[in-house]
């Protein structure tokens, strides 16, 4: 019989992360903010026109938000 171990929500480690992992989530964070903005700006544009509503540049600006501010706190340490 084969048991399922539980998944906690803390990290495996006890010491800080790595250089290496807090580039690769600072690049990824770039990456996810960088898009959501873009998308935020022509889909503003868009729904001012009138192509679409707001509701998605709405959602991609609060993404492009919460990407900068977890990349300050990344960055920071």
């Amino acid at each position: 019989m084969s048991t399922v171990r539980g998944v906690g929500l803390t990290p495996s480690s006890s010491g800080p992360p790595s250089r290496r992992s807090r580039e690769r989530r600072a690049y990824q964070l770039v990456l996810v903010g960088g898009t959501a903005g873009v998308i935020a700006v022509v889909g503003f544009i868009l729904a001012a026109v009138g192509v679409m509503g707001f509701g998605i540049p709405f959602i991609a600006a609060i993404v492009a938000v919460v990407c900068a501010l977890i990349f300050r706190r990344t960055v920071s340490r």
